[in-house]
């Protein structure tokens, strides 16, 4: 089984690899602007701690919009099913920084993973605390998944995104004037851009993840992090939302869970299998790495990993 998994994600880099140079890097970002194009990087966390790598996967890169899953599991465990008062659970079937559905939504964003959503599930984390110590309690939960002390935010991104995010700014002022931010705009977005500049590799992020592919558990620690509902709800939104308005090809053509980041990297969850996360910075126009989802694609159908099967 193993060398089966390890030819299949040869075969999946050979055939990402040749849409390398299509695309464009996040160039909104400046940070993200100067990243290589070219690069890729792939790796297969399993439950009894292996992980197959391949390519770039070892180098951190800014996970952005993939920081939201791991937010979203830290608000639903300090604040429980409350926090759906400020965030839905649907398809926006918008652009990710989208504020048209805000205003005929008197303020509550489609989902958590579309940027108003995510920024109202940073709101509700905080729970009036001071931001930096929110901006910790991400940072440590994201190293004690990775098992990786060395995961780090990068700061010269995160201050690129404070620089032009002028917005997600807007998405925030535009929930507090409906009352659906408790925290004051600065704090909140400060945390935000804050978590979205975390920087890992594909290694680290795909250990990351495997807690949602084991019904909340981490098979290496044994700790139990989230009810198991709760870890299948999260693998409902990403297969809904996890890619904004490039959702449902991505359900289409890889059959599994995934969020993507505009720093080319996406977290891609099996249930009961393991988590993937690949890397590739020049994105689709919907904002997903475009040989990234074309590995992804290809390993799960080699490897008939779907929630569809």
């Amino acid at each position: 089984m193993t060398d089966d998994l390890r030819n299949h994600i040869d075969e999946a880099m050979t055939l990402a690899a040749a849409h390398l140079g299509k695309g464009r890097v996040a160039d909104y970002i400046p940070a993200l602007a100067k990243v290589d194009p070219n690069k890729l990087g792939f790796a297969l966390a399993l439950p009894d701690g292996t992980v197959h790598t391949s390519g770039d996967a070892e180098e951190p890169f800014s996970i952005q919009s993939v920081s939201k899953l791991f937010t979203l599991a830290l608000a639903l465990r300090r604040v429980g099913s409350s926090l759906w008062d400020s965030v839905g659970r649907e398809p926006s079937g918008s652009a990710f920084n989208s504020i048209v559905q805000l205003e005929s939504e008197h303020g509550i964003p489609r989902n958590p993973l579309i940027n108003a959503g995510a920024i109202a599930t940073t709101d509700r984390l905080i729970d009036g605390r001071g931001g930096d110590a929110v901006a910790d309690e991400i940072l440590d939960f994201m190293r004690a998944r990775a098992g990786d002390d060395s995961v780090g935010i990068d700061f010269d991104v995160a201050f690129s995104e404070s620089e032009t995010g002028a917005r997600n700014r807007s998405l925030a002022h535009f929930m507090d004037a409906f009352g659906n931010l408790t925290h004051p705009v600065e704090t909140v977005v400060g945390v935000y851009f804050r978590q979205c500049a975390i920087a890992m590799s594909c290694r680290q992020l795909a250990r990351a993840g495997l807690f949602l592919a084991m019904e909340g558990r981490d098979p290496l620690t044994g700790e139990q992090l989230i009810e198991p509902h709760r870890a299948r709800r999260i693998n409902a939104i990403m297969m809904l939302c996890g890619h904004y308005d490039n959702s449902g090809e991505f359900a289409f053509r890889v059959g599994l869970p995934g969020k993507s980041g505009v720093g080319g990297g996406i977290l891609c969850i099996a249930p009961g299998q393991g988590s993937i996360a690949v890397w590739s910075p020049a994105l689709n126009e919907a904002g997903t790495s475009l040989a990234g989802a074309v590995a992804l694609e290809h390993f799960a159908y080699a490897a008939g990993w779907s929630v569809f099967d």
